[in-house]
């Protein structure tokens, strides 16, 4: 699909629903080529699977709502593309209810093993703590997360809500390109090696990796999924699987207790917003990362973008400085609440966006941001809304793609990884603690104006995250894209900031733009004569799926992401 006005190619998985059509910049005229949205009047699920997808939209039609198909279509995630989610994992969401016409959040994050300390680290000389095997599992808070979800705005029974899935590991399922590659990735680094027992029995049938089309089960993880729908959340935290876990991890040299499963808890949260030219951009407040997109977005709004082009020099330049002036305060002051005192109120507010604003250069690059001072101290993505005009804004993901390798024996899932994300600097906000939550990359987002629902919406991908939601705001805001345009526009990454973790990202002073293909040579030139170091990714720049409402005639729009597997669909 080519766009006629910035002469870049996307890479479509096209799906049964979407048409090229032709949509005009609202800034220059020029009309170019895009997918259309979804529409539709009753419901509407945007998720990374059309599988998936097709499960949430049966339970709208079933008469669940909007919350019970994020579950349902999460469940059938977790299956589908275990390479980026799963039980074995945490989540975030965003709810708006229509019944009180107000926003909740949802923080279910676990926390690090309370047997395991930043003693055990030193006394055996880690510099960080590893990315793969038994030491980075911290307690999976997505079942819990479900259920909490459940028990305030669920509406059909659990039972009903975990069948597909339940049937979809049973029976099987077609595997797509995008998660075959995926999972031959997974099965270089994890299978047939015993440091990462059962990954190849569940993983790769017959002792190979899984290829395009091969009908995948997975009946280890349908028994899971029958227990929990049988016995709750209780089941999974505190019964026979809870044990399987704990017993598994510690016999790989982990701390994961039966007592840290038993003790898990989910939180609900206020979520935190800026107004960005007349619109509400909400967010979660950390150990998420969310406050970085308010951020941006306050520092952005100091500049007149109906006079700049998208994907000019100034668009890009502006957009990255602003990125690394909020990613070093990330670095040094985002973290578990229950642990440090962070300043999200002075973070997100209006003045210190105007005083942070003044260090960017409009001409040059910078090369040495610090943080603010003075202060007291592969993911998947899914949206759901329903006929009620409930709206869910819903992010759950293993960390490094499928986790940590460890695959608790007879149970069908994979244990994240979220513990590397904690900083071995005792002095850190971050720094590594008993019963903790790490500081965490997901993020779900919502936009509501003039105080009703307006779009729910994530980009997943890492550390690319708020970068990602600060870009679609700005499409949808500034730049006037449709939903579907917004996230179909190419898209623009920089790497080398300050990291949570004191991992030296090793990048050129300044770090690196990154862009997608399509980019005019003119854009890219004028960047590097600022001063900027500029790359070509290929991936990572997260995958993106969003329902928008449109209150004036009472219609959903759905969006979903064209580089990936992604599938919107409504009724």
């Amino acid at each position: 699909m080519k766009n006629l006005l910035l002469g870049v190619t996307f890479s479509c998985l096209a799906t049964s629903f979407a048409m090229p059509v032709q949509a005009q910049d609202r800034i220059t005229g020029k009309t170019f080529a895009t997918r259309s949205e979804v529409i539709a009047q009753n419901g509407m699920v945007a998720t990374s699977h059309p599988l998936a997808t097709q499960v949430g939209l049966d339970i709208l039609k079933s008469g669940g709502n909007a919350i019970d198909a994020a579950i349902a279509a999460n469940a059938a995630i977790g299956l589908m593309e275990p390479t980026g989610s799963g039980i074995g994992g945490d989540l975030y969401a965003i709810v708006w209810d229509a019944k009180t016409q107000k926003l909740y959040g949802l923080n279910a994050s676990g926390r690090s093993p309370k047997g395991l300390t930043m003693e055990y680290f030193k006394k055996n000389g880690y510099k960080s703590i590893p990315s793969y095997g038994p030491l980075p599992v911290s307690v999976p808070g997505c079942v819990d997360g479900w259920f909490m979800l459940h028990g305030r705005f669920g509406k059909m029974k659990m039972e009903n809500i975990l069948a597909p899935a339940i049937s979809y590991a049973e029976n099987g399922f077609p595997v797509t390109e995008l998660i075959a590659y995926y999972l031959q990735g997974a099965a270089a680094r994890f299978g047939n090696n015993p440091k990462y027992p059962n990954f190849t029995e569940t993983y790769m049938p017959g002792g190979k990796p899984l290829q395009k089309g091969d009908v995948f089960k997975n009946p280890a993880l349908a028994n899971t999924l029958r227990q929990i729908a049988k016995g709750g959340r209780d089941a999974f935290y505190k019964g026979a699987i809870a044990q399987t876990m704990a017993k598994f991890i510690q016999e790989q040299g982990g701390f994961l207790s039966v007592e840290d499963l038993a003790s898990h808890t989910s939180d609900w949260v206020e979520p935190v917003s800026t107004n960005y030219r007349g619109y509400d951009v909400w967010e979660l407040p950390p150990n998420g990362q969310g406050i970085a997109v308010l951020q941006m977005l306050n520092i952005l709004e100091g500049f007149d973008f109906s006079k700049i082009q998208f994907g000019s020099p100034e668009h890009i330049h502006l957009v990255t400085e602003a990125k690394k002036l909020v990613f070093e305060d990330r670095a040094r002051y985002y973290a578990d609440p229950a642990f440090a005192k962070i300043p999200v109120k002075q973070l997100i507010s209006k003045e210190y966006a105007a005083e942070r604003r003044k260090l960017i250069n409009p001409n040059r690059a910078s090369y040495n941001f610090q943080a603010g001072e003075g202060f007291a101290q592969e993911t998947i993505y899914l949206t759901t809304a329903d006929k009620e005009g409930n709206m869910v804004s819903f992010i759950q993901s293993n960390y490094r793609g499928m986790g940590s390798g460890m695959v608790p024996p007879g149970l069908g899932f994979m244990l994240q990884d979220r513990g590397e994300l904690f900083n071995l600097d005792e002095n850190h906000a971050n720094a590594y603690a008993p019963g903790k939550r790490p500081f965490h990359t997901i993020i779900p987002a919502f936009i509501t104006k003039n105080g009703k629902p307006w779009v729910s919406y994530g980009v997943m991908g890492g550390d690319y995250q708020p970068i990602g939601h600060t870009l679609i705001a700005m499409n949808l805001i500034d730049f006037g894209m449709g939903l579907q345009e917004a996230g179909d526009a190419p898209r623009i990454d920089h790497i080398g900031s300050t990291d949570p973790t004191g991992a030296d990202p090793r990048m050129p002073r300044g770090g690196q733009i990154t862009l997608e293909s399509g980019f005019p040579y003119e854009t890219i030139r004028e960047l590097m004569r600022m001063g900027h170091q500029v790359g070509f990714g290929f991936g990572g720049y997260g995958g993106y799926q969003a329902i928008m409402y449109d209150a004036e005639k009472k219609v959903y729009y759905g969006a979903s992401e064209s580089r990936k597997d992604g599938h919107a669909a409504g009724y």
